[in-house]
């Protein structure tokens, strides 16, 4: 048996297997949305306030409960009929299994115009929740007389429509990404056979991530919430895609330089793996930092975004080029790669970029850098006010609509109030300290249901709800739980805690902005050793990481416009700004890793001057094709109806777009001919290349 055909056999198997392994894996896709987690309150770090707070407060029920509150409404008064059927809706939520009883009783408006009935939940798994809440709807419209309008709303209610959202996810977005996916390629290979292998590669990319994710939440290893899904699936397609773009055209180039098919592909793993590897393991490394997150959320969001580029790395590095070695020369039919061909080697547009770089590398740099020195003064535009829960959809919702009402015709926070636990011999001090907070309407004990009855003490400890002015998921309620815990941590030996709804938010946005002072620097850190060991340099990583981290800046003013302006969002998730640096530059340095490394190819050839001009002409296109890939894959998360992954969605997008036609293919290598033979240093490649490159 020959070589090539032992190869060809070696293939088949590796092919098949992995396609057998597909088909048992296949069906754990489908199942993600099982073991989510999309509770806020359970990704709170264990110290947090908040999180104390709400362990007090499951003592002084038997089980834990989540509100949700139900909201009838009629314009220009409620009637009789109308009071009688709340009443009855009433005793029918009563009997639900999942509802803790005994009800409190419906409260009417002051203006007679709605009534509020609060429903506490039992339940503990959030997929659940909107099987529980859809049963409340249906019931609080079910014989409403015309003109009586009801709504679920509450931490329940929001919960129920995230579960929603989440639940549709998976196929929703796989299907549109993958649709982008496929229609970039077949534009960029204009080949009826060669988008096949990239295709069939990528999407057993996403089948081998979500089983290992999949596993891992299963095991409670990692907390997987519709977020991190939903980031996956784009991240493995986007990647996976650039990888496979990246390979293949380096067989592509090797295949008019050797006469069997093996021979070249080898050839093309010694050039691309080592970018490709590279590549996989700065994204992976930067994303495991948020291991280092107080939230448990963006924790998990590492070893999930992880866990999906290696198993990406895996298939590329095995799988593709089995395909690819199976294909042959006839894969790149009608554009057949022959021996001793040189059309299409580096001549045409990304020849002439380079040329010009060459000629005018001061304005190739200078030019863009004050380009993206003025989208700097968007910053101002980002206010950091965070999005509240209930207009974190970007349509209008069962629960945004019951928050509205509420806000109408109710103290807006009533139904979720701060929850205060203090020690019961300073009940009094602490409800007089509370009362005292401006946006606190009402402080009153917790009695166990009994309207009149004495206060319950569990370990010394009593349970004040105190009610807000301002809607409980408001910037304005947000602020009084600040203030709140200032007034009540003041009284003396009282041991005070604030929890609740709005504590939580509280909580969430202080841990999102200690994430953002740690992280960030350790990112840095983690991708400067990275390029450090594969360029064998120190100024040269120096150098990408200020290109991109400028990039970074200049892709969030220009956002910070976008959603003030354009989209007109009520402000940025507060997770936005550490997800997006985490994602560009990560993903961004990646095409500057593509680059560099072939230059650096090329500069042991011929110098670091035409090093670095060969290297762009002949990766120009296939890098500039794998960003817009990935931003388009990216942009599919403008499907889904949630703010924060819009925002995340258009700023990976347009950051990876600057960072491929502005940073990669004239910033970068512009720098390099500017800086020679120093780009190098202290490696042993400076001094080669200043005794190659002619002057």
């Amino acid at each position: 048996m020959t070589g090539s055909r032992r190869s060809l056999w070696v293939a088949v198997v590796v092919a098949l297997g992995w396609v057998a392994l597909a088909g048992v894996l296949g069906p754990l896709t489908g199942r993600l949305s099982e073991v989510q987690t999309n509770d806020n309150a359970s990704f709170l770090p264990a110290d947090a306030e908040a999180t104390e707070a709400r362990e007090w407060t499951q003592r002084f029920n038997d089980t834990e409960v989540t509100p949700a509150i139900v909201v009838y409404e009629r314009s220009g008064g409620l009637t009789q009929d109308d009071l009688a059927i709340i009443q009855q809706h009433s005793q029918e939520f009563g009997e639900l299994p999942d509802v803790a009883t005994p009800l409190p009783p419906p409260v009417t408006s002051d203006d007679g115009e709605a009534v509020r009935q609060v429903v506490p939940l039992t339940i503990s798994e959030g997929t659940e929740f909107d099987i529980a809440v859809e049963q409340l709807r249906e019931i609080a419209t079910a014989g409403a007389p015309d003109g009586l309008n009801a709504y679920v709303g509450g931490p329940a209610g929001l919960l129920a429509d995230l579960v929603a959202v989440f639940k549709t996810v998976d196929l929703t977005l796989v299907l549109v990404t993958a649709s982008v996916v496929l229609v970039i390629l077949l534009l960029v290979y204009r080949s009826p056979i060669l988008w096949l292998i990239p295709m069939l590669s990528v999407s057993l990319s996403y089948v081998a991530a979500a089983a290992v994710v999949y596993g891992l939440a299963r095991a409670d290893l990692v907390d997987l919430n519709g977020q991190a899904q939903g980031i996956l699936t784009v991240l493995v397609f986007g990647a996976g895609t650039d990888y496979a773009l990246l390979l293949i055209a380096r067989y592509r180039e090797e295949l008019r330089t050797h006469e069997r098919p093996v021979d070249a592909l080898l050839a093309a793993l010694r050039g691309a793996a080592p970018a490709i590897i590279a590549s996989a393991f700065t994204v992976a490394a930067g994303l495991s930092c948020l291991l280092l997150s107080e939230l448990d959320s963006n924790r998990a969001l590492g070893p999930v975004a992880a866990a999906g580029i290696v198993a990406t790395l895996v298939v590329t590095l095995t799988f593709l080029p089995a395909l690819a070695l199976l294909g042959g020369r006839w894969a790149f039919w009608p554009s057949i790669p022959r021996v001793g061909d040189t059309t299409a080697t580096g001549r045409g547009l990304w020849e002439r970029v380079a040329q010009y770089v060459g000629r005018r590398p001061r304005v190739a740099w200078g030019v863009p850098t004050l380009g993206l020195v003025a989208l700097l003064a968007g910053l101002l535009a980002l206010t950091g006010s965070s999005v509240p829960p209930s207009e974190q959809f970007t349509t209008t919702t069962d629960s945004a609509r019951a928050s509205q009402v509420l806000a109408q015709h109710f103290p807006s926070g009533s139904g979720t109030p701060a929850e205060i636990i203090a020690r019961a011999d300073y009940m009094e001090a602490v409800i007089s300290a509370a009362e005292q907070v401006e946006g606190v309407t009402e402080v009153v004990p917790y009695t166990g249901g009994a309207p009149d009855g004495p206060p319950v003490i569990v370990d010394g400890r009593v349970l004040l709800n105190a009610t807000l002015q301002a809607p409980s998921d408001s910037a304005a309620a947000e602020q009084t739980v600040i203030e709140l815990r200032e007034a009540v941590h003041a009284v003396p030996d009282a041991d005070a805690l604030v929890g609740g709804f709005t504590a939580v938010e509280v909580d969430t946005q202080q841990a999102s902005q200690r994430d953002r002072t740690v992280i960030i620097p350790l990112v840095l850190a983690v991708i400067a050793v990275i390029l450090a060991v594969l360029l064998r340099a120190i100024v040269a990583p120096l150098v990408l990481i200020a290109t991109v981290v400028l990039s970074f800046a200049a892709t969030l003013g220009a956002c910070a416009l976008l959603f003030e302006y354009v989209f007109d969002f009520p402000g940025a998730e507060a997770s936005f700004p550490l997800f997006a640096f985490v994602f560009l530059v990560a993903l961004g340095i990646d095409y500057n890793i593509f680059l560099m490394s072939r230059v650096r190819e090329e500069s042991i050839k011929s110098g670091t001057r035409t090093g670095t001009l060969r290297g762009l002409a002949v990766t120009g296109g296939v890098i500039t094709s794998a960003g817009i890939v990935l931003a388009a894959t990216f942009s599919a998360l403008a499907i889904l109806p949630l703010v924060v992954l819009v925002e995340l969605g258009v700023a990976v997008s347009l950051g990876v777009l600057i960072d491929t036609i502005v940073v990669r293919s004239l910033l970068v290598p512009a720098l390099a001919i500017e800086l020679g033979d120093r780009v190098w240093w202290p490696s042993s490649l400076s001094r080669r290349a200043r005794q190659a490159d002619p002057a």
